[in-house]
């Protein structure tokens, strides 16, 4: 659906989770991205509503019905504090027809769904990490180390030094503690080595990949997990946060590997036919063999995240990437 620019008349809701007072650093991380959002939005000619949405579904029906935007840019990342209801969003906005920004709901679903993310990067020759669940027989066929992680959370939700398991006898013990808390969980290899993310933003035709960034693991002691954590994202004052650095640096030797990882983030949005704007996580063994992580789609673009850290390294202004998002969902950009 294409709507044509009409300065201030097109009324563009910026969707995001409803928090309260238990909301998590992670969740309450929402309210910077609908400020730079929103700015951007009335810098481009247009109205901005911030439009909280929770799990009461029926409300938010109304709500659509009674405002009805005429495009809505989606920030929604969790609903209800739990991570695998995202998807509810769209299905609605699809539901209303009302346009939106982002993944559509059959591709968020996919990739919020860690464990069918992964068989479907792996029937499509895309190398990720094994893996295990509890629901299928016997133990994990591979040998540790493994990794611990929530099925359906992100932002390193759940992750911790404790999630990465040395010794086999130890994992049942530690999963079943992890899905006390976090529920539904899922045993990785764990690949040793270096961490990439690889973002992109929608163009014109194929998605613009920018700078790639690794994550750098500075003075981590001996036995120390080289993981990006809960602690290393949203905890200033933990070793983690001020010791796990982005760099966008490279040496000539990497330049094939980069290439590698470039193409494979591609392949990564064509198969899930991504839309707007994607982050791919990647690690690369000691012998230089990227493995997929994740495929983050509509990841995190706080003016602090990495996604606009690799904008700002491409040279773009926040401005220009929410003008991309924008025009990539169908809404037709002419700025005043």
């Amino acid at each position: 659906m294409c709507l044509n620019s009409r300065g201030f008349d097109v009324k563009i809701a910026v969707l995001f989770t409803e928090l309260d007072d238990h909301s998590s650093v992670d969740d309450q991380d929402v309210l910077a991205q609908v400020e730079a959002v929103s700015q951007s939005i009335r810098e481009l000619g247009f109205l901005p509503e911030a439009t909280p949405i929770s799990l009461d579904l029926k409300s938010a029906f109304a709500r659509f019905k009674e405002f009805r935007p005429d495009f809505v840019f989606n920030l929604v990342e969790s609903l209800g504090g739990v991570g695998r209801f995202p998807h509810f969003v769209p299905t609605i906005l699809d539901f209303l027809n009302i346009p939106y920004s982002g993944g559509s709901s059959f591709c968020i679903y996919q990739t919020t769904d860690k464990v069918l993310t992964k068989k479907l990067l792996l029937q499509a020759g895309i190398k990720t990490p094994g893996w295990w669940s509890p629901k299928m027989s016997a133990g994990p066929p591979f040998p540790p180390p493994y990794i611990i992680k929530p099925a359906w959370e992100d932002a390193s939700v759940g992750i911790d030094a404790g999630s990465v398991i040395n010794e086999a006898g130890l994992l049942q013990e530690s999963l079943q503690r992890r899905m006390n808390r976090y529920g539904e969980c899922f045993v990785e290899a764990f690949i040793p080595g270096r961490e990439f993310n690889i973002s992109m933003l929608a163009s014109a035709e194929e998605p613009e990949v920018l700078p790639p960034a690794e994550m750098l693991f500075i003075n981590f002691p001996q036995g120390k997990p080289e993981i990006v954590d809960y602690a290393a994202k949203w905890d200033e004052s933990s070793f983690e946060f001020v010791n796990t650095v982005r760099t966008f640096k490279f040496s000539e030797r990497d330049a094939p590997l980069l290439a590698q990882l470039e193409e494979i983030s591609r392949r990564c949005w064509h198969l899930f036919e991504c839309r707007g704007y994607v982050r791919v996580d990647f690690r690369v063994d000691r012998v230089g063999q990227p493995w997929v992580l994740e495929v983050n789609v509509n990841p995190c673009i706080s003016p602090d995240s990495g996604f606009v850290a690799a904008l700002n390294s491409a040279g773009y202004s926040y401005t220009q990437m929410v003008e991309r998002i924008l025009r990539a969902s169908g809404l037709n950009v002419n700025k005043q």
